[in-house]
């Protein structure tokens, strides 16, 4: 997904490097649960604390890598709803305009991957497990993870599909925001969306389809 601004969540971790990124402080706690009601995301807030380290675990599903919901359980952006989404994350560029910046990040990343116990020398992208292009809060800790692998990555994709989808009317913002906060890997499932030809479709409606690719392609 190329874009001509630097993007927070692409950088290529090396995780020695980012532990030593410690000039301002991020706080720490034990792994925070979720704080409202069953089914809900957590509101995002800058304020929310840095899970201590090695108190969070990396999962896997189908060899994808996925946040220990413990640790991320996933926040949303409060100004993002679905009466908002047409002058938010549907209009292109938005989400620049609420990318925090690397100066803030950098510290971040540093303090959740000690949050993970990752070793020196593990890659991968510092990402929001709820997307910015589906309104995920930008810089609440509960919402970030460094995640394992190649840049770009599988999530990538299903981020910008299921954004078309929001967009375009086909599927609804919160059970979007649920799905890959929940299990990114399975969210087409979830949302009773299918993949096919390079547009996304609903499962029981085959003829209700969109081009899987369209908005604010800068949107991890």
């Amino acid at each position: 997904m190329p874009s001509s601004q630097p993007r927070t969540s692409r950088w290529a971790i090396v995780v020695l490097t980012a532990l030593a990124v410690t000039s301002c402080h991020v706080p720490n706690t034990a792994a925070p649960a979720p704080s409202t009601a069953p089914g809900d995301l957590p509101v995002g807030t800058s304020s929310a604390a840095m899970p201590k380290p090695d108190t969070c675990k990396l999962g896997t599903r189908d060899g994808q890598p996925l946040p220990d919901p413990h640790c991320t359980p996933g926040a949303v952006n409060p100004a993002v709803r679905q009466d908002t989404i047409k002058d938010t994350i549907c209009k292109t560029g938005w989400t620049k305009t609420v990318r925090p910046p690397t100066s803030k990040t950098n510290t971040m990343k540093a303090a959740s991957a000690r949050s993970y116990d990752l070793a020196p020398g593990d890659k991968g992208e510092y990402d929001h497990l709820v997307s910015l292009e589906l309104g995920g809060a930008p810089d609440d800790p509960r919402n970030l993870w460094v995640e394992p692998g190649t840049i770009p990555n599988p999530k990538d994709a299903v981020e910008n599909k299921l954004h078309a989808a929001v967009c375009s009317g086909l599927i609804q913002l919160a059970p979007a925001q649920k799905a890959i906060a929940g299990n990114w890997v399975t969210a087409f499932d979830t949302v009773g969306l299918r993949v096919a030809g390079g547009k996304v479709c609903l499962r029981d409606k085959p003829t209700s389809c969109v081009n899987g690719h369209r908005g604010d392609e800068d949107g991890n």
